[in-house]
């Protein structure tokens, strides 16, 4: 993403801060994974958001007005060794010259440098509760200052929340962002469809994992969104099953969740489909209920219409159908109200999609539902989950676990599903399978 793009936020942003207040938010840490050896690294999303800075140990200052510069980083010095070792980084220098900050100073002369910068600020904006050593040092910064009060130094009067307006400007995707969106949704969308060509029975849920991560590698996209979830049969009832390490049975259904991240921007899709290759009767009938619930929910995703609409919709196309196949019984409405469905259908229809897979923004506002608008990304995935226990089903239903999920950009006159590469109805999918 251009430099140009992460600028436009920082104005944003300062815009809502305001002159006479502070901004500060830090990088995420180096985390570690067993002695020596670290995790992969991977940017704070909000701090990422708005310098594109891809470093630990490092800290956004931003001082709307002020005339020696707006917004400052707080990074590593450029170490010849470190390079040697870890690669290249970017230093004082570059944090300059490559990141647009307007100036940079060591993160080591934090404690020296930052006191200043807030002294007679009136607010502090910041991660509040994030980061324990910046509430730490922040804290001894204020105090510090209001040591100092009969210096004439006036020390911040408020810390706030920064994550209210960064996350409400998160929430809206621009063009940049959105182009990365389907960039990531359109590699995991093909690794889908290579993973139900290459599924059969007698393989394993981690060898049709590592066909969709060789996808994901081939294409460029060295990380995943989140751990990959590849379940077959009765796995698939656990919600977030991820030990992937069940052999495949004929007869058997696999769902599969899996997403890929471009550039800090992540996919989210789930498909369901018969490891034979061909759906069993009740499969069949369970899964064009899930379908028929997603589309319910997917024409109440256009401008204007509450966030939670989509999944009231979801539910009455569900309980509706549990109840034409028996699983179960009274009026439709009354099991609604008791939310009998829940027995079977337990999480909501989706969430913000973006930097996070399960994004950033409000879902209600001033205690009502959000209402859709242009440049919000969300999931619609319904689903069934009968347990392979549940003695209150007939049997031909236990077991099976089914979802359904689709990335959905809403537009101005309706929606984009940015995950269409992926067949979804009973036909295709069969087609797809027989033919591999």
């Amino acid at each position: 993403m251009k430099q140009a793009e992460f600028k436009k936020r920082r104005k944003r942003l300062m815009q809502q801060i305001g002159k006479g207040n502070i901004g500060l938010i830090p990088s995420a840490s180096a985390q570690t994974r067993n002695r020596d050896v670290h995790y992969p690294f991977r940017q704070d999303s909000d701090f990422y958001y708005l310098t594109g800075f891809n470093e630990p140990d490092a800290l956004a200052v931003f001082i709307p007005g002020r005339q020696q510069g707006q917004y400052l980083l707080f990074c590593r010095e450029y170490d010849e060794k470190k390079a040697l070792w870890e690669g290249a980084h970017a230093g004082l220098i570059g944090a300059t010259t490559d990141y647009g900050a307007d100036d940079a100073f060591p993160i080591d002369d934090i404690d020296e440098i930052l006191p200043g910068l807030i002294e007679n600020k009136e607010k502090v904006y910041y991660p509040m509760g994030r980061d324990s050593d910046l509430d730490h040092r922040l804290l001894e910064w204020v105090h510090h200052l209001r040591n100092q009060s009969r210096a004439g130094v006036n020390a911040p009067l408020e810390l706030v929340s920064l994550e209210h307006i960064l996350h409400e400007m998160r929430l809206f995707k621009s063009e940049a962002e959105i182009k990365l969106m389907r960039k990531a949704a359109e590699i995991s969308a093909d690794a889908h469809v290579k993973a139900m060509q290459k599924c059969r029975a007698g393989l394993y849920e981690y060898q049709i994992e590592s066909e969709i991560i060789y996808h994901f590698l081939q294409q460029g996209l060295r990380a995943v969104a989140y751990p990959s979830i590849v379940a077959a049969g009765k796995n698939a009832c656990v919600l977030h099953y991820t030990e992937n390490t069940s052999k495949l049975a004929d007869g058997d259904l696999l769902l599969i969740d899996a997403g890929a991240e471009c550039d800090h921007y992540a996919a989210d899709i789930t498909r369901t489909f018969p490891v034979s290759g061909r759906f069993s009767e009740p499969q069949k009938l369970l899964y064009q209920l899930v379908l028929d619930a997603q589309s319910a929910a997917l024409a109440e995703i256009k401008p204007g219409n509450p966030w939670n609409q989509a999944h009231e919709a979801s539910v009455k196309t569900l309980t509706k159908g549990l109840v034409k196949l028996g699983l179960l019984k009274g009026r439709v409405a009354k099991l609604i109200k008791d939310e009998a469905y829940k027995k079977f259908y337990m999480h909501r229809i989706g969430h913000w999609l973006g930097m996070d897979v399960h994004d950033v923004g409000d879902y209600k506002v001033k205690d009502e539902w959000r209402i859709l608008e242009p440049g919000m990304v969300l999931t619609i995935e319904p689903g069934l989950y009968i347990p392979k226990d549940c003695e209150q089903v007939d049997e031909q239903w236990r077991g099976i676990g089914i979802r359904i999920e689709d990335d959905v950009l809403v537009t101005q006159d309706g929606h984009e599903i940015l995950t269409g590469g992926v067949p979804k109805s009973v036909e295709a999918i069969e087609a797809l399978m027989q033919a591999a």
